[in-house]
């Protein structure tokens, strides 16, 4: 008897595969990157076959940056300084984000250099991973930092320097195209981030041109006086009270070569600076002032009551009014005369019930920081002028008090108080560049004594640089502000210099009332 057996049919599962929507862009786009990579590999470029495998190992660790970085900074001009700073920051951004986020999230492989010649591969292939390119970050983050804050015959160079570090990493084997143009992105992104903690610094302030003038410009500086404040570089109080280095010899050897009919009166430790400039400006058909703001401030007083323009010519530490003008050295000013840059700026005053006026060109300030002031340079002789400021700053925030006064009317107890000739940019306690010269405004900046530990917070808030992160803060612009002291007579800085400012007094404006020389790209 034969038995049944059913007979079972046999199966197997059906596995259905979804690919991802973008995995065949993925894939194209990774067959055109190594496209791209085998016809840079096959391609020939005479002349470049030895200088661009060099420029890629030169770039290792950011050696060439960094190098270049410390030539910005030893050339002392201080938008150098700050491209060389800025770009720094933003490698210090990029390369982390490349190196430890980057590569580590998408280990891609490096190219197989087969196509690419031996002369030009890498005396070692590097072993991390190919995505992104962390020397086109630290190229691209470098360039993007300079040229925000270097002027173009600087930061041209450096763009195109950056560009040729990123596509030798492709012409030695060692990334993709698209290895590179990642990195670029992410250097490009680093660099403008660095606004989030340190906004940019425009290179020149915007000043009214003047369209007619009746001063003859002269070639060889026939009909300039220029008065040079030797104190500033004796250690003298000038440029905010600080103490500068001696004046160049050869910037006033400059002066003497490229303006020869000029005269050039030098004012030693013991001699009258406002003198000398009211002797100057009586014989001048052009005031030139050489020293720091406290000179510039006193030679714009003069030129003012004279009515005569000034050439001023930086000669101190920080310059603030010469910086925003774009003159940064002596050879910017004589450059200035010669090109006929003349142009009218704000002048900021602060005038007393008894018609007496102060002028200032770039702040008044009282409160704290006149504190602050006082007492650094009363140490900065001993201690030089940083740690003078340091000492200074733990002194005024265990010691100072508020100073009481009526603001428009409104009675308030200030612990800090800025007033700015024209609006700033930046958010410092005393911030340092403004866009415009002939706004017509003043920028009103206070910390009132809001609670018990407001003096600790604001004073903290005015070293990390962040003003208006302090309690108490306060800000707006306008035309005029009205003071009265109820404790007598308020010490005041005028552009750095120590006063005293009558009880009642008025800050305000005159608008385009001196005119000075110059660049002619800030018209």
């Amino acid at each position: 008897m034969r038995a049944n057996h059913r007979t079972r049919a046999s199966w197997s599962p059906v596995v259905i595969v979804r690919s991802r929507p973008d995995a065949g862009v993925i894939s194209r786009l990774s067959k055109i990157d190594r496209k791209a990579f085998d016809r840079v590999a096959a391609a020939h470029l005479p002349g470049l076959e030895n200088v661009l495998p060099r420029l890629s190992r030169l770039a290792d660790h950011g050696v060439l940056w960094f190098s270049v970085a410390a030539g910005l900074a030893a050339t002392r001009r201080p938008s150098l300084r700050r491209a060389a700073l800025r770009g720094t920051l933003a490698i210090a951004v990029a390369s982390p984000v490349v190196n430890i986020l980057g590569k580590q999230a998408f280990r891609r492989q490096r190219p197989v250099v087969d196509l690419v010649p031996a002369m030009r591969i890498r005396w070692k292939l590097p072993t991390s991973h190919a995505f992104p390119s962390g020397h086109s970050a630290s190229a691209a983050g470098f360039a993007t930092g300079v040229a925000m804050e270097a002027p173009r015959a600087v930061a041209v160079p450096v763009a195109a320097t950056a560009a040729a570090v990123a596509f030798s990493r492709v012409y030695t084997g060692a990334h993709y195209p698209g290895d590179v143009l990642a990195g670029l992105g992410i250097g490009v992104a680093a660099g403008l981030g660095t606004r989030m903690a340190w906004q940019a610094r425009p290179p020149v302030a915007h000043a009214s041109k003047v369209a007619t003038t009746d001063i003859e410009i002269t070639e060889d500086g026939r009909g300039v006086v220029v008065v040079i404040n030797d104190k500033a570089g004796a250690g003298g109080g000038d440029g905010g009270g600080a103490r500068v280095p001696r004046l160049s010899d050869l910037e006033i050897a400059l002066l003497e070569r490229d303006l020869p009919a000029a005269e050039i009166v030098r004012v030693g430790p013991e001699g009258d600076l406002l003198k000398e400039l009211e002797e100057a400006a009586v014989r001048a058909e052009v005031l030139g002032v050489m020293g720091g703001d406290g000179t510039i401030n006193a030679g714009a007083k003069v030129a003012l009551r004279h009515d005569v323009p000034m050439l001023p010519i930086p000669g101190g530490t920080l310059n603030h009014f010469t910086r925003a003008l774009g003159l940064e050295t002596a050879a910017d000013a004589v450059a200035a005369y010669k090109k006929g840059g003349l142009a009218k700026v704000d002048v900021g005053s602060v005038t007393s019930s008894g018609g007496d006026e102060l002028v200032f060109l770039n702040t008044a300030s009282f409160g704290a920081y006149t504190e602050l002031v006082h007492r650094r340079e009363r140490l900065e002789g001993r201690l030089g002028k940083w740690p003078a400021l340091a000492v200074a700053a733990v002194r005024t925030l265990r010691h100072s008090e508020p100073v009481d006064v009526l603001v428009d009317g409104e009675r308030r107890k200030i612990w800090l108080a800025f007033v700015g000739n024209g609006m700033y940019g930046s958010r410092g306690a005393a911030p340092t560049w403004r866009g415009h010269l002939d706004d017509g405004q003043l920028d009103v900046r206070i910390v009132t004594a809001a609670r018990r530990y407001s003096k600790m917070r604001a004073l903290a808030s005015v070293m990390a640089g962040h003003l208006h992160a302090a309690p108490g803060y306060h800000a707006w612009h306008g035309t005029t502000l009205e003071l009265s002291s109820l404790q007598g007579s308020l010490p005041v800085a005028v552009d750095g210099e120590l006063m005293k400012m009558p009880p009642k007094a008025r800050f305000g404006k005159r608008a385009g009332a001196l005119a000075v020389f110059t660049p002619s790209r800030t018209h």
